[in-house]
């Protein structure tokens, strides 16, 4: 087994856990309005600024820079995407939540100097878009009468998917890591997705009706 598909295998639970939350059901089936999809887009502003922060400064790590791809970045799309649905001056009406803040701390600690922790939270990110993210985008075009404008976060110009992910994959399967290293690798990426749970939770919290004490 390529290391590539031992990730897929042990990360399975964890992707099924992120994307089981009560917010991402009321999103892709359109119990919730536009604002409580501009919330979701918001957050993740806020993760990717701290992401691709973290990856110029890997950009030129022998390993880690290997897997720095401008046209993956995803900060203009987002600031586009929340001009069309906030408004021009979305930034002064958004900030990140007390869960996003925690994800971008451990981006900071791990993602700028530790190349392993940096390619854990870029393979996260990433393949999670151009793989469910799809799914998300024809989800919001039917649900919220959304075209391009507001979603253009989940749009990669230029890129196939599917032979973008073989070739991802196939470097992880040739970096130099040592079972020691795959492992912590694996940490890493568990820990990423908690994170990503945690935000999209508070995210739920703050959008969706919450039960009432019938006593």
């Amino acid at each position: 087994m390529g290391f590539a598909t031992r990730l897929r295998e042990f990360t399975r639970a964890d992707h099924a856990t992120a994307q089981g939350t009560g917010y991402f059901d009321a999103l892709l089936a359109g119990r919730l309005d536009r604002a409580g999809y501009a919330a979701l887009a918001g957050q993740l502003y806020f993760v990717y600024e701290t992401l691709e922060q973290a990856a110029e400064a890997m950009r030129d790590d022998p390993v880690a820079g290997r897997f720095v791809f401008d046209e993956l970045h995803r900060l203009p799309a987002l600031a586009a995407d929340l001009r069309h649905l906030i408004g021009p001056d979305w930034q002064t009406r958004t900030g990140p939540g007390e869960a996003t803040s925690e994800y971008r701390q451990r981006l900071r600690e791990v993602a700028f100097t530790w190349p392993l922790g940096f390619v854990a939270h870029h393979y996260t990110r990433y393949l999670g878009d151009l793989s469910g993210g799809q799914i998300m985008r024809r989800a919001l075009h039917r649900s919220y009468g959304l075209g391009e404008d507001g979603t253009s976060f989940y749009t990669f110009p230029g890129v196939d998917p599917r032979s973008f992910k073989q070739r991802y994959r196939k470097l992880l399967d040739e970096a130099p890591w040592d079972a020691v290293d795959q492992d912590r690798f694996l940490d890493e990426v568990s820990h990423a997705y908690r994170l990503n749970t945690a935000m999209v939770d508070e995210l739920g919290r703050t959008v969706l009706p919450q039960p009432t004490d019938a006593s």
